[in-house]
């Protein structure tokens, strides 16, 4: 089996080539050969006739005398068959092997029939016709010698297309280099991919299907660079998320050990070791939950319910979190009908109000509307706390992503809740955006179509 493109587009052309130039030959050739054999019967017939006639006008001697005096001799051949068989001819045969006459075409012309026939290929014609003298009825048979022009048509042809297929070979073998240069560089730059070498450049400017393909693979090449560091990252992240509690664990676990603390210091070293394992759990549980999300293996539920009253609920179950901080809602919800997965969207609600309630000022407000078209509902959410930068607004929904850095003490949390939400909203199928900034709080909008397809 041929595996080399190179080799296998070389031989496509020439199968192609040598196969087209053969058959055109033949087709051409059988075209020509009709053509040609109708005019050499048309040419032959008239002379023939004229022969006939001049027989007919003058005395035999003299006749045969002004025949072999002819130039038309040079192109034909001439045969005078007696009843019997015996022959006499005119003309130079040249090498020109002359067609045998059958007894069965002399009886028919010297009966007064015609006999025509093209014994010997292109432009050769034999034509018998029959001849009336004072010696009696006689058979003149006239023979085309094949002309100086159609051998030269012939062995012009071959040279033409041997010249042509040596010539077109040539071409495909060079053009075939720069056809399947890109692709060996494709080859190449997928090894070093494969490898781990990102910094590839191909430097292909071709258009067509190859720049096409190129550029298709320089988009790949450039996703997988960013897969790659995201990977990165999210080892690196989730390495900190995992050390910092392991660390408190595995410190006040230590302490304990200690016989001289009190029981107020053991009982707040077991809350923190408590606080702690809850803290991973959590994290445990948000890492398989985004990533049975990311991979689709989860199923949505959908069920129809109202969505105002959904949101009602969720800002009633996370009353601690805002009345201990004299965080005051306003709710602008109108009565919707929604068919989707109630525990998923309810996910959704609680994860972005709990960070709008987390980065908002004691005493500040959050506004949750929601407005409805014939298609989709939309959801706002906005509050007016610490605001989110335009650079970290385009990373908000990755894992582990925390927009301020800065108050990453302060504000606790594992930065998979966005990610999650993310997820949940694309599987309904819906959008999620954000409007913020820096001291100026935040707004995410969440569009939802009423009616979620099924998979």
């Amino acid at each position: 089996m041929i595996s080399s493109l190179y080799i296998r587009v070389v031989l496509i052309f020439l199968v192609s080539v040598i196969g087209g130039t053969i058959i055109s030959f033949f087709v051409s050739t059988w075209i020509f050969e009709e053509k040609l054999n109708e005019n050499a019967q048309i040419n032959i017939r008239n002379f023939g006739q004229d022969i006939v006639l001049i027989y007919k006008t003058i005395p035999l001697h003299e006749a045969d005398s002004f025949v072999s005096e002819m130039k038309q001799l040079d192109s034909y051949h001439i045969r005078i068959y007696e009843a019997a068989g015996q022959s006499q001819s005119y003309g130079k045969l040249n090498g020109h092997k002359p067609s045998t006459v059958t007894m069965e075409q002399l009886k028919k012309v010297v009966n007064g029939g015609v006999v025509q026939d093209t014994p010997n290929g292109i432009g050769t014609v034999l034509l018998g016709l029959p001849l009336k003298t004072e010696m009696g009825t006689k058979a003149i048979f006239f023979e085309t010698l094949a002309p100086p022009s159609t051998s030269f048509v012939v062995k012009w042809g071959l040279t033409f297309v041997t010249y042509s297929l040596i010539t077109g070979s040539l071409f495909i073998l060079v053009a075939s280099i720069f056809l399947v240069r890109p692709i060996k560089k494709l080859t190449k730059a997928t090894r070093r991919i494969a490898a781990g070498d990102f910094n590839v450049k191909l430097n292909i400017k071709q258009k067509g299907e190859l720049g096409t393909l190129a550029r298709s693979f320089e988009g790949m090449m450039h996703d997988l660079q960013q897969l790659e560091q995201m990977r990165r990252e999210f080892v690196s992240n989730v390495s900190h998320e995992v050390q910092s509690p392991l660390t408190s664990i595995s410190g006040y676990a230590l302490a304990l050990k200690q016989v001289d603390i009190t029981d107020n210091k053991r009982g707040h070293y077991l809350d923190i070791i408590i606080a702690e394992a809850d803290r991973m759990s959590k994290m445990s549980d948000g890492l398989l939950k985004l990533s049975l999300l990311e991979s689709r293996s989860q199923q949505l539920q959908l069920v129809a319910f109202s969505l105002d009253e959904q949101i009602r609920r969720v800002v009633v179950a996370i009353q601690p979190q805002w009345s201990a901080r004299n965080i005051r809602f306003n709710l602008d919800l109108k009565t919707v009908s929604l068919l989707a997965d109630h525990d998923q969207l309810n996910q959704v609600w609680t994860n972005i109000l709990g960070n709008s309630i987390k980065f908002s000022e004691d005493g500040g407000v959050i506004n949750v509307s929601i407005k409805e078209d014939m298609k989709n509902v939309t959801v706002r959410i906005s509050d007016v706390g610490i605001g989110i930068s335009l650079e970290d607004q385009k990373r908000i929904f990755e894992r582990f992503f925390k927009a301020d850095r800065s108050h990453s003490r302060k504000y606790e949390g594992s930065g998979l809740g966005l990610a999650i939400v993310k997820q949940i909203v694309s599987l309904h199928q819906g959008d999620i955006q954000v409007e913020s900034e820096p001291d100026r709080g935040t707004i995410f909008i969440v569009t939802l179509p009423i009616t979620t397809p099924k998979e």
